[in-house]
């Protein structure tokens, strides 16, 4: 077993002490199909001027405003995409006047979304664009050109023309809107570990806690905050059951939340037989489904520790001899052995960064 006593007070985790909302909270929403259509433009005017003395002032048609972009930006202030409606739709640019008056160029829409979102275009099926800093934007659907009014037509050859265009017509794109970084950390486990229980223990979060299986169906993501104000995000991920490489119990929709997290935990219930049969038995699955899955970094929980005895408690770490996965025994319940095992996170997520940021600069 690691053990790790002695550690800087500025990195240690802060957890939640006030009393949760009631009621069901939220899942977590990692993709969308959205609609975007971007503005038209305005059509251009055919006028001329009339005014005192000079009846025959000439074209004064104005252009027509541009019409507005769809735009997504790279935010850190967003934590998934349910605030993203089924289609957004920007301004359309106003017409030309006269007296040589253009049209006001139609706004844009811009909606912030997670950092390290991908967006594929369903016609072609092909990725347009990826968000990976704040401050990035994908231009989702761009907005029509305004149209010339018959001012802009006027030459030396053409003294009146009778002519404008009309705006062009904004793009209209169907997108799949996906988060490819759902959390830095997934809690994995067989059904009622006590995946829920630890995530409303070393966070806000409120996922559903019962007896009986499968009380969590789809993902939730908690913050857990450190002194020096650091926050790593853990999704609680719905339970795995044997066959789930195989599409069993739903098993594909939850193997595809793994992938969008950077390290894995492994929860055990510790008061269950073949302790160690339960954490291959999930590798396995992992495995299986994908091998880029099962070489993530990861660590290992042995959960439950307030009811069971020291000698099973023994037996179970026994059980992990000579295993590479850092392992800890802890209590969602009453909290031990929690504070040891989130600093050991955060110290595996850094290092997990800067191999990736590595990566990405060779």
């Amino acid at each position: 077993m690691t053990s790790r006593s002695v550690v800087r007070v500025s990195r240690l985790p802060i957890l939640p002490k006030k009393r949760k909302a009631d009621g069901e909270p939220l899942p977590l929403v990692y993709q969308r199909r959205v609609r975007c259509v971007g503005g038209n433009g305005g059509d251009g005017m055919v006028s001329f001027f009339r005014g005192y003395r000079n009846p025959f002032g000439g074209p004064d048609g104005g252009d027509g405003g541009n019409g507005g972009h769809v735009v997504f930006r790279g935010s850190t202030k967003v934590g998934d995409l349910s605030h993203l409606r089924s289609e957004l739709r920007a301004e359309r640019g106003e017409f030309g006047r006269s007296k040589s008056q253009h049209g006001k160029n139609g706004e844009h829409v811009e909606i912030p979304v997670p950092i390290g979102t991908s967006f594929t275009d369903l016609k072609t099926n092909q990725e347009i664009g990826r968000l990976s800093r704040e401050g990035d934007i994908v231009l989702a659907a761009r907005g029509g050109i305004g149209g010339h009014g018959n001012e802009f037509y006027l030459s030396n050859s053409t003294r009146k023309p009778y002519k404008a265009e009309m705006g062009g017509k904004g793009e209209e794109n169907t997108l799949h809107v996906e988060m490819r970084l759902m959390a830095a950390a997934a809690l994995v486990g067989f059904p009622n570990a006590g995946k829920s229980s630890l995530l409303r223990a070393i966070s806000r979060a409120r996922p559903k806690v019962a007896m009986y299986p499968f009380t969590t169906l789809k993902p939730h993501v908690g913050i857990v905050h450190y002194e020096d104000e650091h926050q790593v995000s853990v999704a609680d991920i719905p339970g795995l059951i044997e066959g789930a490489h195989m599409n069993i119990g739903l098993g594909h929709s939850f193997l595809a939340h793994l992938t969008k997290c950077q390290v894995l935990v492994f929860v055990i219930d510790l008061s269950l037989q073949d302790v160690r049969r339960q954490r291959d038995s999930l590798r396995e699955e992992l495995s299986l489904y994908s091998s880029s899955l099962a070489s993530k970094p990861a660590l290992t929980l042995l959960n439950k520790t307030d009811i069971v005895s020291e000698k099973e408690k023994r037996e179970g770490i026994d059980a992990f001899s000579g295993d590479t996965h850092d392992l800890f025994t802890i209590s969602a319940k009453d909290g031990s052995g929690i504070m040891d095992f989130l600093v050991r996170l955060r110290e595996m997520i850094e290092t997990t960064e800067s191999e990736n940021a590595v990566d990405t600069n060779e």
